[in-house]
């Protein structure tokens, strides 16, 4: 059977013939082969290179970042449509433990998606999973700006989610790394560099960026360009341009003002869509960065080390029993569904 499934895939291969989502070559093993991208694997198995992300999430283990090593064996799931959020009996409108979030962060938080977002169900489940769970509440302020200074400085919340966390170790001063603990990751997203079509930019290696002007939004993070590998900001290896929305970056790129914006990966698809610019701008395949959204708690709240490993424990358990992976890519379906 192996045998034969590596023969289809090669036969496809040489007919330059890609399988549709409706008869995708998944839930099997696949051994990655020198040259194998995220990209080219979706292409191959979903017929749409655009759900690499399935593949990602399902072997971030196995995966160098998200570079595909020869020779290791990825699990290849199918898409397997939407079904309902798990249940959560220990979130309460009274409960021992309150966390804080917002709307408008799709597809991580918002009221209105399936299951509140990808980040509130993982967190869900995680608590669910924790050792010596307890009670627990999600409260909605959808004015992003008050929820590390005051209200979780001030203690009116345990903890909040989702969070960057800075380059804490190159900048201690920073007023998040200062005044708040970080769990572990929650989950990463892919930071892409989103380019014009046919315009030339590739990205294999640092030095490609260099002397490169990259477009992201006034107000985002700039840590992952200026790390101590890079010092590109501090060093002026780049031109960084911050317009006032995503929109702008992407614009940019199209009328080519910027070589590439550098944002998110579903910050960026969910633009190119918005703003139909569909195969005008694409994204390239080795992302810039990958950077964790995390649950945050007050250096000064008398439970902070008993809620960190309440929630670390609870991460843990939640990858070990299989699913993160089945929360992540009944979202990513969602996701993608939504942006055809």
């Amino acid at each position: 059977m192996k045998r034969l499934f590596s023969r289809l895939l090669r036969l496809a291969a040489l007919l330059t013939l890609a399988p549709s989502a409706a008869w995708a070559i998944c839930d099997v093993d696949y051994v990655a082969q020198p040259g194998d991208t995220l990209f080219s694997i979706a292409e191959t198995h979903y017929g749409d290179r655009n759900r690499w992300t399935m593949v990602y999430y399902r072997n971030q283990k196995l995966l160098a970042g998200a570079t595909v090593l020869p020779g290791r064996k990825l699990f290849i799931p199918c898409l397997t449509g939407a079904t309902a959020p798990d249940a959560t009996p220990l979130r309460q409108e009274k409960a021992e433990l309150t966390l804080l979030t917002g709307s408008g962060y799709g597809p991580f938080t918002d009221r209105g998606l399936p299951g509140q977002g990808m980040v509130t169900e993982l967190i869900n489940a995680a608590l669910e999973l924790a050792p010596a769970p307890v009670s627990y509440s999600v409260s909605w302020e959808d004015d992003w700006s008050k929820h590390l200074f005051p209200m979780l400085d001030k203690k009116e919340f345990d903890m909040g989610f989702p969070w960057l966390k800075p380059d804490c170790a190159a900048e201690p001063d920073n007023e998040r790394c200062a005044n708040f603990h970080f769990s572990e990751p929650v989950m990463t997203m892919p930071i892409m560099l989103f380019v014009r079509a046919g315009g030339g930019i590739d990205y294999t290696e640092d030095a490609d960026v260099e002397g490169k002007t990259l477009c992201r939004p006034a107000g985002y993070f700039t840590h992952d360009l200026n790390r101590a590998d890079r010092r590109w900001l501090d060093e002026e290896k780049i031109t960084l341009v911050q317009p006032a929305a995503p929109a702008d970056c992407f614009r940019m790129v199209a009328e080519g003002q910027v070589d590439a914006a550098a944002v998110n990966l579903f910050l960026g698809a969910n633009t190119i869509v918005t703003e139909n610019l569909r195969d005008t701008v694409v994204p390239l395949e080795k992302p810039l960065s990958e950077e964790g959204l995390h649950v945050v708690i007050s250096k000064r709240h008398w439970r902070g080390t008993t809620h960190l490993y309440r929630i670390n424990a609870g991460l843990q358990n939640l990858r070990d029993s299989g699913r993160f992976e089945e929360i992540m890519s009944r979202h990513l379906e969602l996701f993608w569904a939504q942006l055809q």
